[in-house]
Order: structure tokens, then C-alpha cells, then sequence
């Protein structure tokens, strides 16, 4: 048990003179040391409770002390379409366990500006940092998460490309049950108000998609055909969330990419906006992965 160990740790401990251990301190060159040891009185009943009380109080210490995570900063990146409010649920769980969380609001203008604005907020972060990435967030962090603060990648229904690949190309490899995504004619992508609560967030509120749908944030064509020139998942321990009830990215796709990363799996029933719709779900992995960063 841990309180008899540690309660012979304390009993035990004893200086040590000329090579020695005498229990009493005194030490006498012409007094046989396992004579004098003998001659000690026992521990009485009062030293014995205080000693296993202080025992018991360090094991129940060690027991309930939450653990400490590998990384306290969370950075958050939010996909296409939409900004870095849908984060809000996870934000508040998080920040309740103790992170320190910042959400990156990047422009959508372009991968490069959309890159350099994650770094941005990954650079400002005081110590390790688990970047996290939804829907073409998952592009984003694969190239920002090359940072050496980065000590981890989190996936939520995000793409996950190779270096050399692109959105578009991933997207296409293996499209989704729905078509409602069209471009603006300034180069921009937005979907069909009237489809977007289907499309992108079936299990939310109606209100809440309707509102989604009315305040798109659009997401660049060119931002979309940009190839990643580098995957930090190669070198970097990842973890990623398939939304089983996807409609926007097919589950089958996020499957097959984050199989082929390596990345530790979770599934959740949920739609594409599984980081509002379950966000408990979401925070658990993000914080599992902060634990076990290094």
C-alpha cells in the first residue's frame, strides 16, 4: 500500500556518519551501532497515528491532484463558411479545465494569409500549444502545425491532406452526398442559404443554422486549390474526429485520411458542425491529445 510504504520512508530515513546510519543521530565509535539500535524505545502510539496520518494525507494528495497536461495552450481554427464563434462550446469547457484557448479569426482569402494568421496566434501562445482545426481548418493546421510549438494536431471533421495536396483535390477524390456549394462571381464559395442547416448543420437548432447560413463567411476558390507544401502530421502525433452524419465532407474520406496519417480515431454521431453540436465530445479529445503531448 502507499501509505505503509511511505510511512517506512519517514520511519526509516536516519543520518548518516562516517558510513553508519544510527537512527538516534548519536553515534559513538566504542558502541556497537545494532547494540544501541536495540536499546531505542518504539515508536509510540501518538508518533505512530501522526505518522500515518501525514502518510495518508500525501496518498490522498497524490491520488486527487489533477493530472498536468503536456500542453496548456489550445489554439482553435475554424473552417470555411463560417468564423471562430462556433468555438464558443468548446472554448468554455476547455477554459473551465484549466487551458489557456485563443481562436484564430483568419480571412479565407487565401491558404498562405489563412497559414499566417494561425502562426500568428501560435507564436503569441506561452509554451507548448495542441493546434485544432475543423473542415478546411484541417488544411490550415497541417502546414501551421509545422511550428515547433506545436505539439499536436487535433482533427474535427477537418481535411487532412499529404503535402503537395490541396482542399479541392480531397474533396474530389470522394465527394459528399451534397452538391449545394457554388462559387460567387468574385471567386468566393458559399452555400445555399436554404440548404445550409441540411448541408453543414443538421443537428443544431433551427434559429441557430438559420443564422449560421445568413452570416457566411465565404472561403476563397484560390484558398481551395492551394496545395499544402509541407504535413506536419508526418511528425507530429495527431488526433482526429469523424462526424459520422457528415454531410458536407464524406465520413468515408475523413476515414481514409485519417487513417493513412495515423492519427488516433474518434467517431461521434453528428453533423459537420459536430464542434457546436457536441462539444463535450470535441473538448474530451482536445484534451486527451493535450495530456499526452510531449
Amino acid at each position: 500500500m502507499v501509505v505503509k510504504q511511505q510511512a517506512e520512508a519517514i520511519t526509516t530515513v536516519s543520518p548518516r556518519i562516517g558510513g553508519e546510519t544510527c537512527p538516534s543521530g548519536d553515534f559513538r565509535a566504542s558502541v556497537n551501532p545494532l547494540t544501541k539500535l536495540k536499546e531505542l524505545p518504539t515508536m509510540s502510539n501518538f508518533s505512530k497515528s501522526a505518522v500515518g496520518l501525514v502518510a495518508a494525507l500525501l496518498s490522498s494528495a497524490a491520488l486527487t491532484a489533477p493530472a498536468s497536461a503536456g500542453a496548456r495552450n489550445i489554439v482553435l481554427v475554424h473552417g470555411a463558411l463560417v468564423d471562430g464563434s462556433g468555438w464558443r462550446g468548446v472554448y468554455d469547457i476547455l477554459t473551465r479545465d484549466g487551458y489557456n484557448v485563443s481562436i484564430v479569426q483568419q480571412p479565407l482569402t487565401s491558404l498562405d494569409q489563412d497559414i499566417a494568421a494561425t502562426m500568428s496566434v501560435v507564436d503569441q501562445q506561452d509554451g507548448d500549444v495542441v493546434l485544432v482545426g475543423h473542415s478546411y481548418g484541417g488544411t490550415i493546421i497541417t502546414a501551421a502545425g509545422n511550428d515547433p510549438k506545436v505539439k499536436a494536431l487535433v482533427y474535427v471533421a477537418a481535411l487532412q491532406p499529404e503535402k503537395g495536396e490541396s482542399t479541392a483535390q480531397l474533396l474530389q477524390s470522394m465527394p459528399s452526398p451534397t452538391n449545394d456549394i457554388k462559387p460567387s462571381k468574385d471567386g468566393f464559395l458559399l452555400v445555399d442559404r436554404a440548404k445550409f442547416a441540411a448541408d453543414f448543420g443538421a443537428d443544431l437548432p433551427k434559429d441557430q443554422a438559420e443564422f449560421m447560413a445568413r452570416s457566411q463567411m465565404p472561403v476563397a476558390v484560390v484558398a481551395t486549390n492551394a496545395q499544402v507544401s509541407i504535413a506536419a502530421w508526418h511528425v507530429k502525433p495527431s488526433y482526429a474526429i469523424v462526424a459520422k452524419d457528415d454531410m458536407t465532407i464524406n465520413p468515408d474520406l475523413e476515414r481514409w485520411m485519417y487513417n493513412r496519417a495515423g492519427s488516433t480515431v474518434t467517431e461521434v454521431e453528428g453533423s459537420h458542425a459536430i464542434y457546436i453540436s457536441q462539444a463535450a465530445a470535441v473538448a474530451k479529445v482536445i484534451e486527451e491529445a493535450a495530456k499526452a503531448a510531449k
